[in-house]
């Protein structure tokens, strides 16, 4: 990748060490990541930072957006003025960050998408998880316990993240072939507080559901709380989520959530991309880590992935 020189300094006289007494340059690895607030994706960050410091000779740079796609882009375009060496992507936009992508990808820097795609085909490798299938074994599932009839409310994600559009579609498509069943939606964002309070309006307004599916653990437990605050037995009403964390595992057991689709956080799978890349080894464009739904039949057989 970039050859960095390795410069000597004594006193007013400046040394260049020839090139056999060189130290091997050192390879950074950056991650733009969406937001920290989101338990997932700190999580994603945290198991990246992890395998990095696993690899010799490699350094870990990181950027935290807030959410904000301007502020995201531009962490971006700084990361490619400082000409790292490997850049993942946790995006929440699957558009407006391509421009910069592109850039960083036509600067020869190896650029990893995580879990959330973009458009275009300007990157080195792209790893998730199939998010229709995740949408469609969640609806699937309730569809099963519900008998075909129900009201079921569908807590989405970020609308401009293709994930959330994917699960989505999955989930949909399958309810679409159970009239019984009505599917009523809000937004929850990923994030507990964006779900307690959209939960919190429904059942001020009186609307109750006899299932959910939220596209991620998070969201339900922002919906856990509203339920107890409006004196809602959570163990009342099917509700599964999505990741599998350890407070999902806590909830099944407890049954006051039903499952979780185990969505692995692929930190390590990015690692083990980033060093076949720069090693110049031929690496998938698109790579795919297996999901699976965990009930209380299988809670004690799997580890949460946080």
């Amino acid at each position: 990748m970039h050859r960095k020189r390795f410069v000597l300094g004594l006193g007013s006289v400046l040394l260049v060490a020839p090139l056999w007494a060189q130290a091997p340059a050192v390879k950074v690895l950056a991650f733009a990541q969406d937001t920290l607030k989101n338990d997932f994706r700190k999580a994603q960050l945290e198991e990246v930072r992890s395998e990095v410091l696993k690899q010799p000779g490699w350094k870990f740079i990181y950027s935290d957006a807030q959410g904000q796609t301007s502020l995201l882009i531009r962490q971006i375009e700084q990361f490619t003025a400082q000409k790292v060496d490997v850049l993942v992507l946790g995006t929440n936009d699957e558009q407006a960050v391509v421009p910069a992508v592109r850039q960083a990808h036509q600067a020869g820097i190896a650029v990893i998408v995580l879990d959330r795609g973009i458009k275009g085909q300007d990157y080195s490798s792209f790893i998730n998880s199939d998010n229709i299938q995740i949408g469609a074994m969640g609806a699937e599932f309730l569809a099963r316990e519900l008998k075909g009839k129900g009201q079921v409310l569908l807590f989405e994600g970020l609308q401009a993240a293709d994930v959330t559009q994917l699960r989505s579609k999955g989930f949909l498509d399958v309810m679409a072939k159970h009239p019984g069943i009505k599917v009523i939606k809000r937004t929850g964002n990923y994030l507990r507080k964006d779900a307690l309070l959209e939960m919190d309006k429904l059942l001020a307004q009186g609307v109750r559901v006899d299932a959910i599916f939220a596209e991620s653990d998070s969201m339900l437990s922002g919906v856990r709380v509203a339920l107890q605050n409006h004196k809602v037995d959570p163990k009342g009403i099917l509700m599964v989520g999505c990741d599998y964390t350890s407070e999902a595992r806590d909830a099944i057991r407890q049954g006051t959530q039903t499952g979780s689709v185990l969505f692995p956080l692929g930190g390590k799978m990015s690692v083990d991309v980033a060093r076949k890349l720069i090693a110049k080894e031929t690496v998938a464009k698109h790579v795919v880590i297996p999901v699976k739904l965990i009930t209380r039949d299988n809670v004690e057989q799997n580890q949460p992935i946080f």
